[in-house]
């Protein structure tokens, strides 16, 4: 299993624009063969900074997720949401166990 786990920062007075924008991006990555979550959310104390989250069943699942329509669509997008500054890192782990 792989887990992209990150930020993204989004200059606050963009968010209201760039929800629909990143709602696409979400559905779509989530109805991908190979996606079991995908989900960007809202830091409670700092507007502009988008949480992401990521699981992936395989490294072929995230390939194919790399090259598809909807994730070219959402990097076009960046300029005009002030996207700049990114912090995801991709983990190999096991599987979940309770806690």
């Amino acid at each position: 299993m792989l887990l992209i786990v990150g930020t993204v920062r989004i200059p606050a007075g963009l968010l209201d624009a760039a929800r629909p924008i990143m709602a696409n991006m979400v559905e779509a990555s989530r109805a991908e063969t190979g996606c079991v979550e995908y989900s960007y959310a809202v830091d409670v104390l700092d507007p502009g900074l988008i949480h992401v989250k990521e699981r992936w069943m395989h490294r072929a699942a995230l390939d194919e997720h790399f090259k598809s329509a909807h994730i070219a669509k959402w990097r076009a997008n960046w300029p005009s949401l002030g996207i700049g500054e990114r912090n995801l890192c991709l983990y190999e782990v096991g599987e979940p166990k309770p806690i």
